[in-house]
């Protein structure tokens, strides 16, 4: 069962669709998804989130935003659902990794060595892990991140398209890195920075 049946929940359903392992049941989803997508994929909508609770499966979220993955892995956890995982198989996947459950990675990324990840981390297409990275549950890695060797990400943090991250700093919880930026230091939790280097956004 894929948890969100938007843009996300529809690449996921593309990785699902490509494990012959895997059985899908449908989307459970609380807003308005486009049905005409969803039936256009054979793709049936169980019903709201709440749905979980009585449907004995596993779950894969497809929600992009890591607070919200939280949320919802705190509340299918405590009706005694187990998260899935999946992985891409264009995925490079380097020696001696590791993640917690509820990993989603898409095509075409590459985690290499000694890289520890936690629960529900989502590691979009064309996105790089270096070695003896260590991302806490619930990052989102967008689209063509680059995320150099030593780094350490805190939980619910986005990195955004495109950004690049230079070896050993460190990303605070739920700190945002902007689509395109450079990070050269430390970011503090809850921040959110842009630019080429990186900076605070002024507010």
């Amino acid at each position: 069962m894929i948890i969100g049946a938007g843009g996300f929940g529809r690449e996921v359903l593309d990785l699902v669709e490509g494990d012959s392992t895997v059985a899908f049941l449908g989307f459970v989803d609380d807003g308005s998804p486009d049905l005409g997508l969803l039936e256009r994929r054979g793709a049936p909508l169980l019903g709201p989130f709440a749905r979980l609770e009585h449907i004995e499966a596993q779950y894969l979220i497809g929600v992009g935003n890591g607070a919200t993955r939280r949320d919802i892995d705190e509340l299918a956890t405590t009706w005694g659902r187990v998260a899935a995982s999946i992985i891409h198989p264009s995925a490079h996947w380097g020696g001696d990794s590791g993640a917690g459950p509820g990993l989603v990675v898409c095509a075409n990324t590459s985690i290499t060595t000694n890289v520890r990840m936690g629960r529900h981390v989502h590691v979009n297409i064309n996105a790089t892990i270096g070695h003896d990275c260590r991302i806490a549950d619930y990052v989102t890695l967008n689209p063509g991140a680059n995320i150099s060797g030593n780094v350490t990400i805190g939980e619910a943090a986005t990195i955004g398209t495109g950004a690049a991250v230079i070896q050993g700093v460190s990303i605070g919880a739920g700190a945002t890195v902007g689509a395109g930026a450079a990070v050269v230091r430390d970011v503090e939790p809850g921040t959110t920075v842009v630019g080429v280097p990186a900076r605070p956004l002024e507010r």
